[in-house]
C-alpha cells in the first residue's frame, strides 16, 4: 500500500450533511486539496445518508483525476436510519456478507476498483473477528482493498480484531480538547503494534464552544499566533503532527483558504515548552 498523505481530507460534511456541494463543487475541492499536497480522502458509506460517496465519484470524473493520484479511505458497519435502506433503528453489522456487500457499494459509488484503506466504523459487541478476517482477506485477495483498519476502537477491541487479521490504522477522536488517547494507552498501543493513528475532528471544540477550556486555549493561541506568524488552527494541527505516532489529522474544512493554510501545518515546529503549554491549558492544571 502507498502511504496515506500526512494530512487527510474528510468528506463527511461535503454533501447532504453539511455544505451540500454539487459534484462540480466537490471536483473543485478535490483539486484544491491535491494542489496543496493532500491526496487522501476519507469517506464512510453512511455520509450524507449514503449519498456522498456517489457524488464524490462523479466529482473525481469531472476533475479528471487519475485513480493513482488519490488515496481513498472508506468505512463500513453502521446501519444508519435514512434513505432507501429501510432500517428502523441505528445498529452495527459486521457479518462477512455485509462487509463484502458494503465494500462493493462503496466501490460502485466512488467509481473505483479498489479502496486504499477500509475501516470498520465503530466497534460492535456482536462482531466476530474470525468472520471479519475472512471477509477482509477475500477483499484483499481480490484487490478490492489494499489495507485494513478500524475506527473508534479501544486497544482491547483492536486486539480482538488483530488476533485474526492485521490492523494498519485506527481513526479516533484526538485533538487539543480531547487528548485522552495520548494518556490512556490508546496511542501507545498503536505505536507498539505499528498501527498509524488518524484523528477525526482534529481542531476539537476550541472554536465551537466558549467554555473555560476553550477560553484558556484561545488566549494562549492568540499569543502563539503572533509568535509563529501562523493561524491558531494551523498551530493546533501542528500540535497533533508533532506527536511521534505520526498521527494523520482528518480535516473537515471545505474552505479553500483554510485548506491552503492547514496544509502547511507539518512545516510548523512548535518549541517544546509551547507544545506543553497548550496541553497544560487544555488540562486547566499543571502537567503532572
Amino acid at each position: 500500500m502507498k502511504s496515506l498523505s500526512n494530512i487527510a481530507a474528510g468528506t463527511m460534511n461535503w454533501g447532504e450533511w453539511g455544505r451540500k456541494l454539487s459534484p462540480d463543487g466537490m471536483a473543485h475541492l478535490i483539486e484544491t486539496y491535491l494542489e496543496n499536497g493532500i491526496d487522501t480522502f476519507d469517506h464512510a458509506d453512511i455520509y450524507g445518508g449514503y449519498t456522498t460517496e456517489a457524488d464524490f465519484g462523479k466529482a473525481l470524473e469531472i476533475a479528471g483525476v487519475g485513480r493513482d493520484s488519490v488515496k481513498l479511505v472508506s468505512k463500513c458497519g453502521i446501519g444508519h436510519v435514512s434513505g432507501d435502506r429501510g432500517y428502523k433503528i441505528k445498529h452495527y453489522n459486521y457479518s462477512g456478507d455485509y462487509i463484502l456487500w458494503s465494500v462493493e457499494r462503496s466501490l460502485k459509488n466512488l467509481r473505483t476498483h479498489y479502496l486504499d484503506l477500509l475501516l470498520l466504523h465503530r466497534p460492535s459487541p456482536l462482531m466476530d473477528p474470525h468472520e471479519i478476517a475472512q471477509a477482509v482477506e477475500k477483499l484483499k485477495h481480490e484487490g478490492k482493498i489494499l489495507d485494513f483498519g478500524v475506527s473508534n476502537f479501544s486497544p482491547i477491541q483492536t486486539d480482538l480484531i488483530r488476533k485474526c487479521t492485521p490492523v494498519s490504522h485506527n481513526q479516533i477522536s484526538f485533538s487539543i480538547t480531547h487528548p485522552e488517547a495520548m494518556t490512556d494507552g490508546t496511542i501507545d498501543h498503536m505505536r507498539l503494534h505499528d498501527i498509524r493513528p488518524m484523528a477525526w475532528s482534529p481542531l476539537g471544540t476550541v472554536f465551537k464552544t466558549s467554555d473555560a477550556q476553550s477560553q484558556r486555549l484561545a488566549e494562549l493561541l492568540g499569543t502563539l499566533s503572533v509568535k509563529y506568524g501562523a493561524t491558531p488552527s494551523r498551530i493546533l494541527i501542528a500540535w497533533i503532527m508533532m506527536h511521534p505516532a505520526r498521527i494523520i489529522p482528518v480535516l473537515g474544512t471545505a474552505d479553500f483558504e483554510r485548506i491552503k493554510d492547514l496544509a502547511q501545518s507539518g512545516e510548523l515546529r512548535l518549541e517544546l515548552e509551547d507544545w506543553f503549554a497548550l496541553w497544560e491549558q487544555s488540562r486547566g492544571s499543571k502537567i503532572p
